[in-house]
């Protein structure tokens, strides 16, 4: 199975494409997560959409706007409120989980390396097959 994330940007106005394709996609969402970080100072969080795996082909989608959100646990914002609105009408629940910052990786790809490892740790994705 492939597993790869997506990335849609950070949050601003590609946010609506991720809860367009949720909703539009919803009979595939599995979890909705909430990536919290801290980077320069700032706490950020990035937002997570895991599709079920297609068949055929057993590719796997992980939707994510990387960082550009404010953690929500700090300050309440409109962006992560669209996201909770979307974790109701879908019915799935917001999983939050603390990360490292992807500036602490030299390349974008070993940060979705690492995230996957989490993930697939915490058995939100499949193993490895």
């Amino acid at each position: 199975m492939i597993q790869r994330f997506i990335e849609l940007g950070e949050g601003y106005s590609d946010i609506y494409e991720l809860i367009e394709t949720s909703k539009a996609n919803q009979h595939r969402v599995t979890h909705l997560i909430a990536l919290h970080t801290k980077t320069k100072g700032k706490e950020l969080t990035s937002l997570v959409v895991i599709m079920k795996p297609t068949n055929p082909g057993k590719f796997q989608a992980l939707y994510i706007c990387r960082e550009g959100i404010p953690n929500p646990n700090i300050t309440t914002n409109k962006r992560y409120e669209l996201f909770q609105d979307l974790s109701v009408d879908i019915q799935k629940n917001i999983i939050e989980i603390e990360v490292k910052p992807s500036s602490m990786f030299n390349e974008r790809e070993l940060y979705f390396q690492y995230l996957i490892g989490i993930l697939r740790l915490n058995h939100f994705i499949p193993p490895l097959q």
